[in-house]
């Protein structure tokens, strides 16, 4: 096979197949041989279901994978930031750079955006071979691995966040979910300066690895009472937290409709509150603690300018150690065990191996 790629048919369809190698045509693109894909929970999403708002179809497959890293296996004839065998890591979703989204500096709300499988026409990360704009590529340091690189995806996520929420020295922070992208979240909370940055989620086994991830000095973490009320829930974490006012600042990377209200009744008068995690696309909100409360409510999709940089940068510089989330790698022949051992919620982070020679 010159371009092995493992393609989803349809739920619980997957078939390794060969694609052609990609072609350089426009002189600005590069083409990445890769080295590890990342496994998030929108890939279990597609596995289980076909797709999440566009679908996949036996007449339309889609190859999956959209973190990643790997290396510049040819370069287009004007790019001049990268050669061939440059270590990099994959921003994997690239704008038109003409519409009113691109030229305001919001390229991730550029409604023509090509991310990596997304369907029905993009294809993702997970094949020998992926091509995509120079720029959209970040070298990795010499002291980043390749699984390492995989990780400035999600990381990339969580300074996103941080920088919706405007988080300043001094404030108290929360998460909802102590998956990948709600440890990155509250990592990130924690350099640009958070006092405090407490955690929630209902597996003791995540917040266990939360604390000694984030460290004791500023880390605290909770997990809710299943037979609470957000109200009451919300109350229990004022006192975990030892926060009284409530926290300044809440993300929430769960998507979960009963941590958004709890965070509603949680936060604190006039704080700032970031909805990262994807969930049900409509919910039960509780939209006058809103009002009353003179809250800001932001949304936050993926990643912007400058959010790859920094993360490269942080972890470079040892302020943040991703290397502990990988706890599992698979071969690319074992993608759909990778897919299944993340819905079992097994570990922090899986990583798909890229083909090999």
């Amino acid at each position: 096979m010159e371009n092995p790629s493992v393609l989803l048919y349809g739920p619980l369809k997957a078939k390794i197949e060969d694609r052609p190698v990609p072609e350089i045509r426009d002189p600005y693109d590069v083409v990445v041989r890769v080295a590890y894909t990342g496994v998030c929970g929108s890939d279990v999403h597609f596995w289980l279901n076909g797709g999440i708002r566009t679908y996949v179809s036996e007449e339309q497959p889609l190859t999956m994978g959209h973190e990643a890293s790997g290396t510049i296996f040819a370069i287009g004839t004007k790019v001049t930031t990268l050669v061939p065998g440059d270590r990099v890591a994959i921003e994997p979703g690239y704008p038109c750079r003409r519409c009113v989204d691109c030229k305001a500096g919001r390229y991730n709300l550029c409604p023509s955006m090509k991310f990596a499988a997304d369907p029905p026409f993009t294809h993702g990360t997970l094949c020998k071979y992926f091509l995509l704009p120079a720029d959209f590529c970040y070298k990795l340091h010499d002291n980043i691995s390749f699984g390492e690189g995989v990780l400035m995806e999600p990381l990339a996520v969580g300074v996103h966040s941080v920088r919706q929420a405007n988080i300043r020295p001094g404030q108290r922070v929360v998460i909802f979910g102590a998956g990948t992208v709600g440890l990155m979240c509250a990592a990130a909370a924690r350099e640009f300066g958070a006092s405090k940055v407490a955690m929630i989620d209902v597996f003791e086994r995540k917040l266990e690895f939360a604390l000694s991830f984030l460290g004791s000095l500023v880390g605290r973490v909770s997990t809710p009472n299943r037979e609470f009320t957000p109200e009451q829930n919300a109350e229990k974490f004022i006192k975990d937290f030892a926060m009284p006012e409530g926290p300044d600042i809440i993300i929430d990377a769960s998507g979960a409709e009963v941590s958004v209200q709890t965070a509603m009744h949680l936060i604190k008068r006039g704080g700032t509150y970031v909805q990262t995690g994807m969930g049900k696309r409509t919910i039960n909100f509780p939209i006058s603690e809103v009002c009353e409360k003179e809250l800001t409510v932001k949304g936050c999709f993926r990643y912007g300018a400058g959010d790859f940089d920094l993360s490269i940068s942080l972890v470079s510089q040892g302020k943040i150690k991703v290397k502990s989330l990988i706890t599992k790698v698979l071969p690319f022949e074992e993608a759909t065990e990778a897919w299944e051992t993340t819905k079992r919620g097994e570990g922090i982070k899986t990583l798909i191996e890229g083909v090999k020679d």
